[in-house]
């Protein structure tokens, strides 16, 4: 399942969303036909991709949060 496709959360996937919406747009037959898999797979792994990044930029964020709160903790410990 992916995520909305909404190009203002998924910017870096705008052209691969805007090629998949224009294949799912030419009707039930073409889909039906397998005709927009190619598209859904390229879109699938762009959303991975961007996925990926925001992971990895949340963790640095949680791991350098974690050190400045370990930090007021230790100078607090040591102050009493």
């Amino acid at each position: 399942m992916h995520p909305h496709l909404d190009a203002e959360r998924q910017q870096g996937c705008a052209e691969v969303m805007a090629a998949f919406e224009e294949c799912h747009a030419r009707g039930f037959l073409w889909k039906a036909a397998g005709m927009c898999n190619d598209a859904k797979s390229k879109l699938s792994i762009c959303l991975k991709a961007e996925r990926s990044k925001r992971v990895t930029a949340n963790r640095t964020d949680a791991q350098e949060k974690r050190q400045k709160v370990r930090a007021l903790w230790k100078e607090i410990d040591e102050n009493q």
